[in-house]
């Protein structure tokens, strides 16, 4: 859990792979990339979506397919790279290539979502067109059994901005309107305005899940209605309501703009631990959320939440948003590991309050009945699933700050859309494709490699490095032999997915819009 890209992203970071870094894209005709981009649409269209919506990845055979999790095929899947990472992606192929076809299917991914937006307004991590029973079905076997995702073992009902779901899909139905001022977009796009609105609180940050549902899991009290950090909720709910303030215009906007920036501020501990959690409860003090994520101060969180600071300057030109950046630059570099075996950089992911010592986090047994996280002092045989150790370049970040403290307010501000009335951003592909995918392509192609690679169905064949278990039943008290200290995946009754030793050719969602990006650089879209 990432934060997937900063307010100000520029165009340089437009796409996953420069057109430099293309293998002489002019050698391959036009002509060929746009019947590529087209067969590999249509095939994406009319044989994965379903009802508008997609996973992350599929079967070949068709007989399985996943999210985060394994998914039930009445079901799509909002967190990215899923649905709403396809509409954009759709958006950026109608600009690029001018095809109103691509706009056409972009409308189909919006009927998806809006078919699958929650009452309140938001969006949940994924949506089952099968009904509250298949819902619950799920929930009661493979959710439940998901050892490590803690979110998914209990369904609270309501919507989430934890991983970008729900911003990515406000975002992406904002662009969708604007285009063209379809009004049937109108109402869900106003809906989950206001519902970034009315979750916000007074003093400025929002909760991870919106209307609150207070759950008591695995003993521990309900996180999911602290000011949350944590995947960068606060700076994608601040990003979108930019976007509506720089299109359509609203006017609660400003203030709710300035509340969010502000709860940054309020939220950074004092001396000597001037840093910030993943999460932060309504007294400002840092919370523990999931069971492997104790109260703690998070450092990369804290290297997340300086770098947001120093955009709020350039959109503002407010000095008091560099005032306290020092001090968590210091706290920073004061509890760094020191250098062994080459790793430099490494942080503790979490900071004990009160000592500065870091913490580490274990788990013992084999599932979700019987296995327990915990934490200590001790850095070996530590989580695989969720790093307690973070490389961070704090010299990098503190040049960065030593720079814009130099710059004028009235240049650093010369390009903020709260200041200059400013189009979208035409291209959102490269920026939206962060998430944490597992089947993700992992090299570049070169175009006439991409171009290739489409087999006679219409995909590229891909290697799905994730799997999970099959639901076969639910776990035991007694743990299996083995050492899931450090795994993935638990037993074979745990539902979380893990790298497969043997994978298996699929189609992955993430590789068709890591191919579509690049194609579209090739064009030259600009």
């Amino acid at each position: 859990m990432t934060t997937r890209r900063h307010l100000l992203a520029g165009a340089a970071a437009l796409f996953l792979t420069p057109v430099s870094a293309l293998a002489a894209p002019k050698r391959v005709k036009r002509k060929a990339i746009l019947s590529t981009m087209k067969r590999a649409t249509r095939f994406m269209v009319e044989k994965m979506a379903y009802r508008g919506g997609y996973v992350w990845a599929y079967a070949a055979d068709g007989s399985r397919r996943w999210g985060e999790m394994e998914a039930f095929a009445t079901m799509i899947w909002i967190q990215p790279p899923g649905t709403a990472t396809m509409g954009h992606l759709f958006l950026d192929a109608y600009y690029a290539t001018g095809d109103d076809y691509y706009y056409q299917v972009a409308t189909q991914v919006a009927d998806g979502l809006m078919a699958a937006q929650h009452p309140a307004g938001g969006w949940h991590y994924f949506h089952d067109f099968g009904g509250a029973q298949s819902r619950k079905k799920w929930y009661d076997t493979i959710g439940k059994n998901a050892w490590r995702l803690e979110e998914f073992q209990y369904d609270w009902g309501n919507a989430t901005f934890d991983d970008a779901g729900t911003s990515e899909s406000m975002q992406f139905l904002l662009r969708l309107y604007v285009e063209k001022k379809d009004e049937r977009f109108r109402p869900a796009l106003d809906k989950a305005l206001n519902f970034v609105l009315e979750s916000q609180y007074p003093i400025g940050g929002w909760p991870q899940r919106y209307p609150a549902n207070p759950v008591s899991l695995h003993g521990h009290d309900d996180y999911t209605g602290d000011i949350t950090f944590n995947d960068d909720v606060a700076g994608e709910n601040i990003r979108f309501l930019i976007m509506y303030h720089q299109t359509l215009g609203d006017p609660r906007i400003p203030d709710a703009i300035t509340r969010a920036m502000s709860v940054y501020l309020v939220t950074q501990q004092g001396e000597p631990q001037p840093g910030w959690g993943l999460q932060h409860s309504l007294d400002l003090k840092p919370a523990g959320a999931r069971t492997y994520e104790p109260q703690a101060l998070a450092t990369h969180t804290t290297y997340a939440n300086i770098r947001q600071l120093m955009d709020f300057y350039r959109l503002t030109g407010e000095s008091k948003y560099l005032a306290r950046i020092p001090q968590a630059l210091d706290w920073l570099d004061s509890v760094r590991l020191p250098d062994a075996d080459g790793k430099t950089n490494r942080h503790p992911t979490f900071i004990e309050l009160g000592t500065n010592k870091g913490l580490f986090i274990h788990r013992r047994g084999s599932n979700i009945v019987n296995g327990q996280y915990y934490y200590d002092y001790d850095p070996t045989f530590t989580l695989g699933h969720y790093s307690s150790f973070r490389i961070l370049d704090v010299a990098k970040l503190r040049a960065e700050y030593e720079k814009l403290k130099a710059t004028p307010p009235e240049v650093a501000t010369q390009t903020s859309p709260l200041r200059v009335k400013t189009p979208l951003d035409r291209y959102f592909v490269a920026q939206m494709n962060a998430g944490s995918d597992l089947n993700a392509p992992d090299k570049a192609l070169d175009v006439a490699g991409i171009v290739r690679g489409l087999n006679k169905k219409g995909y590229w064949p891909t290697l799905l490095k994730a799997t999970s278990h099959p639901y076969g039943g639910d776990g035991i008290s007694t743990p299996a032999p083995g050492d899931f200290r450090t795994t993935r995946v638990g037993d074979k009754t745990d539902t979380s997915p893990f790298i497969a030793e043997k994978p298996v050719m699929g189609i992955s969602t993430s590789a068709y819009i890591d191919n579509m990006a690049k194609l579209i650089s090739a064009l030259g879209a600009k």
